[in-house]
């Protein structure tokens, strides 16, 4: 997700079987492009009734603020409540301190209902 060029600012989605959803995040988590990552997964979630994994590729976010911040939560507890694992791949290192910090890492990362992971 980015507030750049506008080519970049949506993330990408693949959906390599019907069990599982993969969002490509690029450039910034923040004030800006939150509402749109929970949309976009939203939508996902609906257009995929059999969904059991939604994957957010983190690899290329550059930056996360508090808006971002609270959105990964709300979209944990949207997909907790659907019975979907809501997986943070290929986190940074800056946005692992930063879930780390403020305590929501292990909430995020733990299987719907299980203990806290890393994954």
């Amino acid at each position: 997700m980015t507030s750049y060029p506008p080519d970049e600012r949506c993330p990408t989605v693949a959906t390599p079987d019907r069990h599982t959803a993969h969002l490509h995040l690029t450039g910034d988590l923040d004030h800006t492009t939150a509402d749109e990552l929970l949309a976009l997964a939203l939508r996902q979630i609906a257009a995929q009734p059999g969904l059991r994994a939604l994957r957010l590729n983190c690899a290329q976010v550059r930056a996360c603020d508090q808006m971002g911040l609270a959105a990964l939560p709300a979209l944990r507890r949207r997909t907790e409540a659907a019975g979907i694992h809501l997986h943070l791949d290929d986190r940074p290192p800056a946005l692992d301190r930063l879930l780390t910090d403020t305590g929501t890492l292990g909430p995020l990362t733990s299987p719907p209902g299980g203990s806290s992971t890393t994954d």
